[in-house]
């Protein structure tokens, strides 16, 4: 049993769009830029702000989520991952308490809770002036086991206007720690429903230390570090890693501006059993000698005629694929294994290895939490396992020009096809589903199993 004590404060907002990325890498930059080190968290499945959070702190951002993972593995994920000396800042995702249900289930309210974390409130305050007092009273008074601690308002107008707004809070007992006002020549760039990845972004650094010198202006950091420093010890048992084993397999991986959708923790799993080897899908002409390939999400639309006119990786990993190359891939790596997609009326080519045209949509066809079960055993899942996970994306089939097999039946979600999902192949398993490993222990051991198998039928 380890009691620690950590700093730590949670950045929430009243809904989407409130401003809690923008604050959070300007906060955490401005910390790190004062010599303090910062842990970077992000509740909910997401991938693209914890890109933006890693930038702002240096360190990779983990992410947390009560509907992926157990209470107890969130606890001790965090316990063993934050910074005993420096600052842990945990970014919130929609509204306060919006979660799963009309209960607010798996909310960023009941992750701060779980995790003791003091919350400030990001309020963007546009056309508006003492209503803000309400909405900053019922989010106090909606659950007073929840530490609101302070606010942050955003898009002020002009000094009369925040004069009213601080003295019309304040008076309720939450402090307002900082007032930003509207920033006319600064943004941080987005697509579909959230931001564009850093990496595709080749001024995503200059935003960041903008980010960080706007926060310094606008926002009392010293106020910030005192509601962080006054939080409680935390209680929680950690458990080694017992019965893992460091073996000679080697797994690759796609990592590059296309493919960028991958957990830490997936990763972490894999590479206590294996050796990693990163794959660009953009400049590789064949894949390496590897005994499994993991390819996670990522946006390849927005790639695709360099991802398409690469035609030589495409053709070495479909040969290996024949042969028997265990291949796990979601929701990006799943389009990169169809035979097509169509982008605005114009056609690309993809590697072929399942018989489905695709086409890119306006809108989502498939966005948040979902869950399947396992129809029948297949390379990586036994039959009868539910699995918990997410799914975002805007492609869809727009034709089936052969036989498919199914491994996944969707119980909540879109999946590929008619409400089945997890497309199987020899040893392929492709789907739309991103999986957390800390929430599917199975998932790991599935892909070294399946990688073993392949290596001793090679030897």
């Amino acid at each position: 049993m380890e009691i620690k004590k950590f700093q730590r404060i949670a950045i929430a907002g009243i809904g989407g769009d409130s401003g809690k990325t923008f604050v959070s890498c300007g906060l955490a930059r401005a910390f790190v830029e004062d010599g303090i080190e910062v842990r970077t968290f992000k509740k909910g499945p997401d991938y693209i702000d914890p890109a933006w959070l890693s930038l702002a702190s240096g360190f990779v951002t983990r992410n947390y989520d009560t509907y992926l993972m157990e209470k107890a593995t969130i606890q001790k994920n965090f316990v063993k991952n934050a910074t005993g000396d420096g600052l842990n800042l945990l970014e919130g995702n929609r509204g306060l308490y919006d979660g799963f249900d009309s209960e607010g289930s798996h909310s960023t309210a009941e992750l701060a809770k779980l995790l003791g974390f003091p919350v400030i409130l990001v309020v963007p305050v546009s056309k508006v002036t003492r209503t803000v007092a309400a909405i900053v009273y019922g989010c106090k008074k909606f659950d007073e086991n929840l530490n609101l601690s302070g606010v942050i308002l955003n898009q002020v107008a002009n000094k009369r206007q925040e004069k009213i707004i601080r003295e019309s809070v304040e008076e309720l007992g939450v402090p307002i720690v900082g007032a930003i006002p509207v920033i006319k020549d600064f943004s941080m760039p987005s697509r579909h429903l959230g931001l564009i990845t850093p990496s595709e972004y080749d001024n995503a650094e200059i935003s960041v230390r903008k980010a960080s010198e706007i926060i310094r202006k606008y926002v009392d950091l010293n106020k910030v570090r005192e509601i962080a420093e006054s939080t409680k010890e935390l209680d929680v048992e950690i458990n080694g890693q017992n019965g893992i084993f460091k073996t000679d397999l080697k797994i690759g991986v796609f990592k590059d501006k296309v493919f960028t959708f991958y957990y830490v923790e997936n990763l972490e799993a894999l590479s206590r059993s294996a050796d990693l080897v990163e794959i660009s899908s953009l400049s590789d002409k064949a894949l390496p000698e590897i005994d499994a390939l993991y390819i996670g999400g990522g946006f390849p639309e927005t790639n695709i005629e360099l991802l398409s006119a690469n035609s030589e990786l495409m053709k070495s990993l479909k040969d290996r694929i024949e042969m028997g190359l265990p291949v796990y891939a979601e929701c990006g790596g799943f389009m990169y294994l169809c035979d097509s997609i169509d982008i605005d009326g114009r056609h690309y080519n993809l590697t072929g290895v399942f018989p489905i045209k695709l086409k890119m949509n306006k809108k989502p066809q498939g966005h948040g939490y979902a869950e399947v079960t396992v129809r029948q055993n297949n390379p990586f899942f036994p039959a009868g396992l539910r699995v918990k996970g997410h799914e975002f994306h805007y492609s869809g089939i727009d034709e089936i020009t052969g036989d498919l097999e199914f491994g996944y039946v969707v119980n909540r979600g879109n999946g590929i096809f008619e409400k089945m999902d997890g497309v199987v192949y020899k040893n392929v398993l492709a789907s739309y589903l991103h999986i957390h490993s800390e929430g599917c222990a199975d998932w790991s051991k599935g892909l070294i199993n399946a990688a073993a198998r392949y290596k001793n039928l090679r030897n």
